[in-house]
């Protein structure tokens, strides 16, 4: 019998809501599985849930912070302790190989070891005052409830980024994971209430997009929601963005990225080969971080682009429980978004990677594919070289296995290859000279640079997120992130006995001002 995933509000699963819409979700490495059946809410669900989350609002504020990081302590020592099984149910869902949905897992319990400690350090300062008998106090205070929509491509390492923080913070949480991955966020879910966070405190709703963002609507206007995270596209960025400046909000938006890998002449290129490879075709291209472009310095590109095609080749793709570079797309609607993307493909340029473009079948098939290509939504990869500046190509963030190649003579070309496409979230060079990087790190607008490593990769104690088109400048991860779940309070305490006024009733020093050196 296929399990059906519903909304959990105040602990308990919400079955035959008005308006709610069944859809089968099958795995999408073995289309013909099933792997749960997703019950859609009504906006109304949306609503009700950030109703729950505001009336728990001031009971978990007012809990101390590190009891609160003891939920979160909890939470990742149960993450771990069923790791396998949830790497799993990621792996089946969401067609991520399995060893990467491990990788995945761990995310979130790194990220939960790294908040145990916040929960014992959302410090504040004190801060001496211009007046004497008066102390002046700065604190940290919750935002308020917290409505976080994620994409499923990294379906609990992602969120975690959100509730993680926003918990320990003292937000209670409203959770609209992607609706094509609903199954991973109930277990996500579940394992955080089983480790102690309250029922009413944290509140799963699984429901499409347009149905989420109507909720959201509602919920805003109610005086519901303090805080908005959405990581997605661009352009639900903006929506989102526009919806919560309307109520004087600023949301945490983490949204899609075209990055560049650039090899200087001096960079080893066995070493770029390899990123580009894992940042370029891991997760089948389908991270925010995916590498879009490579642009080779015109003396190596040749090289280069020999290297790298042949890596390409003799990758394994196919199976997910499979020892693979990658699997099967996330589901039909991200395949049908990627054939589309290939006719960004012009007469110019040339194409390599594999005995194939398009969908992998044994009508198109991959040499060397494992498993069977017919059982799922398998893509080819597929690179790409002689990208300019001005191709579409260059410009377009693509979500799939499909990585540019273009070529530079001078810096300020590598710069308009890598910076002119207007994203900004992560960037990569190789090079071995150290003023090259850093004078790369000035001029590159990502939010996030590597050097000699690949575009992709987070650690969960440093800052995460883009600028321009890939996000507003918030950020997720580190300490960094509890800018965007506390507001700052300041305090000052007069204990001197009277009113003393501010940049009026303060002491000055006498000083002679004409005087000179001899």
């Amino acid at each position: 019998m296929t399990r059906t995933v519903a909304s959990i509000i105040g602990g308990q699963p919400r079955h035959g809501t008005a308006g709610a819409r069944r859809r089968a979700l099958p795995n999408p490495a073995r289309t013909g599985q099933v792997t749960s059946e997703a019950e859609l809410a009504g906006a109304g669900v949306f609503l009700e849930a950030c109703r729950a989350a505001q009336a728990a609002r001031r009971a978990w504020a007012a809990t101390p912070a590190p009891v609160r990081g003891r939920a979160i302590q909890q939470a990742g020592r149960l993450v771990e302790s069923n790791a396998e099984a949830l790497a799993r149910i990621v792996t089946d869902e969401i067609g991520k190989p399995y060893a990467e949905s491990l990788g995945e897992v761990q995310e979130v319990v790194d990220t939960c070891s790294f908040f145990l400690g916040e929960g014992r350090r959302l410090y504040g300062q004190t801060v001496p005052s211009e007046m004497p008998d008066k102390q002046l106090f700065t604190f940290r205070v919750p935002v308020g409830v917290a409505a976080v929509v994620t994409a499923g491509n990294f379906p609990v390492a992602v969120p975690s980024w959100y509730l993680v923080p926003a918990l320990v913070c003292g937000n209670p949480v409203v959770w609209k994971p992607a609706e094509y991955a609903p199954a991973s966020a109930e277990a996500l879910t579940r394992l955080f209430l089983h480790a102690g966070v309250p029922a009413d405190v944290l509140h799963l709703v699984v429901a499409d997009g347009p149905t989420a963002f109507e909720g959201l609507e509602l919920a805003l206007a109610a005086g519901l929601v303090d805080k908005v995270g959405f990581t997605g596209s661009s352009d639900v960025g903006r929506r989102i963005g526009a919806l919560t400046g309307r109520h004087l909000q600023s949301p945490c938006l983490e949204l899609g990225g075209k990055n560049p890998l650039v090899v200087m002449p001096d960079a080893d290129l066995d070493l770029a080969v390899e990123g580009a490879l894992f940042s370029g075709f891991g997760t089948a291209g389908q991270r925010c971080t995916s590498l879009g472009t490579v642009v080779v310095h015109e003396s190596v590109h040749d090289d280069f682009l020999a290297r790298f095609t042949a890596a390409t080749e003799a990758a394994a793709i196919g199976d997910p429980y499979a020892d693979v570079l990658y699997g099967p797309m996330l589901n039909h609607r991200f395949l049908e978004r990627f054939l589309g993307w290939l006719d960004l493909v012009e007469g110019h340029h040339r194409v390599s990677g594999s005995t194939g473009v398009g969908r992998i079948t044994r009508a198109n098939p991959r040499a060397g594919f494992v498993g069977d290509p017919d059982a799922g939504l398998y893509c080819h990869p597929t690179i790409v070289d002689g990208v300019t500046a001005t191709d579409k190509l260059a410009r377009t963030e693509t979500f799939g296995p499909i990585v540019g190649v273009a070529s530079f003579a001078d810096d300020d070309g590598a710069m308009e290859l890598a910076d002119g496409h207007g994203y900004g979230l992560s960037a990569s060079i190789y090079t071995n000279d150290p003023a090259t990087a850093f004078r790369f790190r000035e001029r590159i607008g990502a939010g996030m640079v590597s050097v000699n490593n690949s575009t992709s990769g987070a650690e969960a104690h440093l800052p995460f997120g883009g600028n321009r088109r890939s996000g507003n400048g918030a950020r997720q991860s580190g300490v960094w992130v509890l800018d965007q779940f506390t507001r700052w309070q300041a305090m000052n305490w007069d204990y001197s006995g009277g009113l003393q006024k501010a940049q009026m009733d303060v002491a000055d020093v006498d000083a002679d001002l004409d005087y000179r050196l001899g």
